[in-house]
């Protein structure tokens, strides 16, 4: 059966609904009441619902305008407060109450939906402001009155400049200065159009629909220097490239299609806009381009420019990610200066390789895989563009530069500790010399955030298993300085709740070692059978183990174990933080890396835990996730027999040019197409649902149009679900109930009668 439609969230969630009463055995014979039951835990745990059963999972800790001071939520989402800790006292105060927050914004009209979220987004102590979030919007709540108002749109207000004399605005695709005395107008520059643009970005398709119109208001991208006289910013040409042509078919509001043209640079492709770093002398309003190469757009992203002791700084990145370099421009002669080159071969990879300008040290951090390790390098000015100091060494990566000062460096790494899961993120003090102080000791997994003068750190410490403590702690030594709070899981757990299993096994060459997560049912019996759902995401830009508590307790992994199945998450070689060589695997390989560690380490757990039926083995997956769902179930039909593949890029050459082309350089069109899951559309064997939304703006919906087109000319049955005014992240009633009534008709009935019955019944339709 192949069914293709649109449908409307309500409509669909309302007729699965009551396909949902009817009586279908998942394990055990059961009935209306026992899917009910299944159905109700399902919804406990989906992924808009995260936080909801446990009291402080994520209690929002930010540090306060720009200073020590701590801003956090504690109590019930809804019914709690918004509180302030200052880690010199070590004593924190109620700011405000959540119902009278919530009620000064709903007065506002901040709500469209009164179970809307509020985000703390800083607290203003000079002003008595505490700065909040509802959707993305921002609202400005002040502590004295009580009342709330709308904070400007930052893409209207545009740039100000650090003398507070001038704003920069785009206005027609150009530049305006305003003089923020006499609100009197110049323009910097005149021969802006859609193609040429100064400033600004390229709108996604996402914020075209939402907003109503092909060209809203964007960011501007413009840089003062510090003297207010000279702004740095770019100049994106399209230079050619494709428009592309996106449909909402069923606005919200009612009446016709609307049309939006987009720039969306595809893979492969031969022309790509390009940005041109450029100054303009504010006070004779002149241009000059800098003498740099220009940088094509991956995706609608900007370059990387900044003023650093009076000089401008540019990354620039070739095509193919075969070469990162670091420029200096002196802004006064145009002389540019290549101060960092990093070159590898297949690719420098993209996620694992960052350069930071320091100039307090003189030059920049690199983290770099020269040692097949994310390393961190000081290259100070002067040095090798190749060359620099090695400031860590061993078999562990560094995942981030977290703060610079005189004499040291704050980093969050991973894999350094022995004995701990090579996840677990910790904070590291690095010296100039070389010494390494973990801040962060403890054999958790530890989400951090440093404050602006880098004396303190909010540390969320968790496993998988531990609940979250979210605590605030010295950089000098990492001593606690308070507790904020610690998640309280104990509604969940009287409820039933059964917690993940942490698994390792090894992968096929005896050595290495691969990671896993198992999700069992709420009051698991381990007298049954079940069977399993592989929940994908093999892409090398990322890892798959969830490493803390908060991404394990909630989320569609632990929703569909509720249905009566075990769900596992694996990280197969050819992901991230593992090294360099744990992730080439990947490297023009995406059609085939992973799957055979999968079946590995799926056998290996059934050795263990004989109630888990790989006779019916299911898999999902979104995005890069999605294109895995599919080509799991192409290559190996003898184990993954059923899928969900949603918002996935099934060929490359269809999705956005950075993310495949980190992956496979500058392929050619026998990669492509060996990488593509239309060249295997005749494969397909089990039963499959491909799920997409229309305005999706980072995989379009052409990718799965085009999976589905390539199955019936293959004559292969399957499912095409298109969700109307859903972007890439899907989620929601609608899409809940198509994903548990699939799998709960191709997957969770054990019965052969029952399931011959409903293959006939689809055939006759």
């Amino acid at each position: 059966m192949r069914f293709i439609a649109s449908f409307d969230p309500r409509s669909v969630a309302a007729a699965l609904a009551l396909l949902a009463l009817s009586p279908v055995s998942a394990g055990t014979p059961g009935d209306a009441d026992a899917w009910a039951l299944r159905y109700a835990e399902f919804d406990k745990y989906v992924p808009e619902r995260e936080g909801e059963w446990i009291v402080d999972l994520d209690m929002g800790a930010i540090f306060a305008g720009g200073g020590s001071d701590v801003v956090f939520h504690k109590g019930p989402k809804r019914s709690g407060e918004v509180r302030l800790a200052s880690p010199q006292t070590q004593s924190s105060r109620v700011l405000v109450g959540d119902g009278a927050l919530r009620a000064s914004l709903a007065a506002a009209g901040a709500f469209s939906d009164r179970n809307e979220a509020v985000g703390v987004q800083d607290y203003l102590g000079k002003s008595g402001a505490l700065i909040v979030s509802v959707g993305d919007k921002r609202w400005r709540y002040d502590l004295a009155s009580g009342k709330a108002s709308r904070e400007p749109d930052a893409r209207v207000q545009g740039v100000l400049s650090p003398d507070g004399k001038f704003r920069v605005i785009s206005r027609d695709f150009n530049l305006v200065l305003v003089d923020t005395g006499s609100g009197r107008e110049v323009p910097l520059t005149s021969d802006g159009s859609h193609d040429r643009r100064y400033g600004i970005n390229y709108p996604r398709l996402g914020y075209q629909v939402k907003a109503g119109m092909e060209s809203p208001p964007m960011t501007v991208e413009a840089y003062w220097s510090q003297d207010s006289s000279t702004l740095l910013t770019h100049r994106l040409d399209r230079n050619q490239a494709t428009l592309h042509e996106g449909v909402q078919p069923r606005p919200p509001g009612g009446g016709g299609p609307k049309r939006f043209r987009y720039v969306y640079p595809t893979a492969g492709t031969a022309k790509l806009p390009l940005f041109r770093p450029l100054l303009i002398d504010v006070a004779s309003r002149t241009t000059k381009l800098l003498d740099v190469p220009a940088q094509e757009l991956l995706f609608p992203i900007s370059p990387s420019l900044s003023w650093q002791g009076g000089r401008v700084h540019y990354q620039w990145t070739r095509r193919g990610y075969g070469e990162l370099k670091l420029i200096e421009v002196d802004p006064a002669s145009g002389k540019a200066v290549t101060r960092i080159r990093e070159a590898m071969q297949p690719n420098v990879t993209a996620t694992a390789t960052s350069i930071r300008s320091a100039p307090a040290l003189g030059g920049a951090l690199l983290i770099s895989e020269r040692s097949g390790w994310a390393q961190l390098y000081l290259i100070r000015n002067g040095d090798p563009v190749e060359g620099g100091r090695r400031l860590t060494q061993g078999a562990w990566e560094v995942s981030e530069v977290l703060h610079v000062s005189d004499d040291d460096v704050l980093v969050s790494g991973v894999g350094r500790e022995t004995g701990v899961n090579p996840y677990f993120r910790m904070l590291y003090r690095v010296g100039l010399d070389g010494s390494i102080v973990n801040l962060t000791p403890e054999p958790l997994d530890h989400r951090v955030t440093v404050s602006e003068d880098g004396r303190w750190f909010i540390d969320r410490m968790s496993s998988p298993t531990q609940p979250t403590r979210t605590l605030l702690r010295s950089t000098a030594d990492g001593r606690i300085a308070m507790e904020l709070g610690r998640a309280d899981p104990s509604a969940m757990t009287a409820s039933g709740f059964t917690p993940p299993e942490v698994f390792e096994t090894l992968a096929g060459d005896g050595k290495t070692t691969l990671y896993a997560m198992i999700y069992r049912p709420s009051r698991f019996d381990p007298s049954r059978r079940y069977p399993v759902i592989d929940h994908l995401y093999t892409g090398p830009n990322t890892h798959r183990f969830r490493e803390n508590y908060e991404r394990n307790v909630s989320g569609m992994a632990t929703a569909l174990a509720q249905l009566g199945a075990v769900v596992v998450t694996i990280d197969a070689r050819g992901t991230s933080q593992r090294g360099r060589a744990f992730r080439l695997p990947s490297y023009r390989n995406l059609t085939g890396v992973g799957i055979e560690d999968h079946v590995r380490v799926l056998r290996a757990m059934r050795d263990k835990y004989p109630y888990l039926d790989l006779d019916r083995v299911g898999v999902i997956g979104g995005s890069a996730g999605g294109y895995d769902a599919f080509r799991f179930m192409a290559h190996r039909p003898d184990v993954f027999k059923v899928g969900v593949s949603q918002s996935g890029n099934h060929d490359l050459r269809l999705d956005k040019a950075w993310w495949p082309e980190a992956w496979m350089g500058l392929a050619d069109d026998a990669d492509w197409t060996r990488n593509s899951n239309l060249t295997y559309a005749d494969k397909l064997q089990g039963k499959l649902l491909l799920v997409h939304g229309d305005i999706d703006d980072n995989v379009p919906l052409e990718s799965t149009l085009a999976l589905s087109r390539a199955l019936d000319r293959a004559g292969k049955a399957h499912e095409t679900v298109v969700l109307p005014n859903v972007g890439h992240q899907i989620t929601g009633p609608a899409f809940n109930d198509l994903v548990r009534s699939f799998f709960k008709r191709a997957l969770l009935d054990p019965e052969p009668d029952g399931r011959a019955a409903r293959q006939e019944r689809d055939r006759s339709m």
